[in-house]
């Protein structure tokens, strides 16, 4: 079965443009021109990926994405926005948008990024690999099960989403080493070879230091490396 994109949009031609690339690389397409009918095509359609503009009528980006959160679905949601203003992009990160994507955009970014999300979005689940020595990192107070793809802390269950879960486990994995926004982005977002914004990464940082730190303003456990990124340390 294809894999099926929701275009959340009200101008036309950019929802026309957008369902032509998109149905040429093989997805499905359904189409909302309000925030309202996107809502409830993304709750009743449950679609793969969702492509959700800012500004919208009868009910804005902002609190489709926060309805789809507060619905328990992980459908990756990526923002179109027109708007530069930093507070916006990181109020939809915040909300759980997975990535966001400024206009005018290149068919070919857009394009990379939605493949990168479906394929990260389906390995999710998928069983991994056992981790050397047994499907758990134990990390000291944090506990890491790659086959339930859960994670511990003090032997209690930590209330993580499927990203902040993925980046706590891909700094475990290598605790000590330090790694860029932009590694991060490539290997945690699946994104190739990625140049440009990195906000999503201190955005997703952040919340992951709200769920696993005694003290979020003064880290134990996700340390940051002035001029080299971010690392774990166990």
């Amino acid at each position: 079965m294809d894999k099926r994109i929701l275009i959340v949009e009200d101008e036309k031609n950019i929802v026309d443009i957008l369902s032509f690339n998109l149905s040429r690389e093989g997805y499905g397409i359904l189409e909302a021109y309000d925030g309202e009918a996107g809502l409830q095509l993304a709750l009743e359609q449950d679609p793969d990926l969702i492509l959700l503009d800012l500004m919208l009528p009868k009910m804005n980006g902002f609190d489709v994405c926060r309805a789809i959160r507060d619905a328990g679905r992980p459908t990756p949601i990526l923002m179109l926005t027109a708007r530069e203003e930093e507070t916006d992009k990181v109020l939809g990160l915040e909300l759980g948008a997975d990535d966001y994507i400024t206009k005018p955009f290149s068919m070919r970014e857009l394009l990379a990024r939605v493949k990168a999300n479906i394929r990260r979005s389906g390995m999710a689940g998928m069983a991994p690999p056992a981790a050397p020595g047994g499907a758990r990192l134990d990390l000291g107070r944090i506990v890491i099960d790659t086959d339930l793809l859960v994670a511990y802390k003090d032997n209690k269950s930590l209330d993580l989403t499927q990203r902040e879960y993925e980046l706590l486990k891909f700094l475990g994995s290598q605790p000590g080493k330090a790694f860029s926004r932009e590694a991060l982005m490539e290997h945690v977002w699946n994104y190739e070879g990625y140049v440009g914004d990195v906000r999503a990464v201190d955005v997703a940082v952040r919340r992951l230091r709200e769920k696993v730190e005694d003290d979020p303003a003064a880290p134990q456990f996700i340390l940051t490396r002035r001029g080299l990124g971010y690392l774990f340390n166990a």
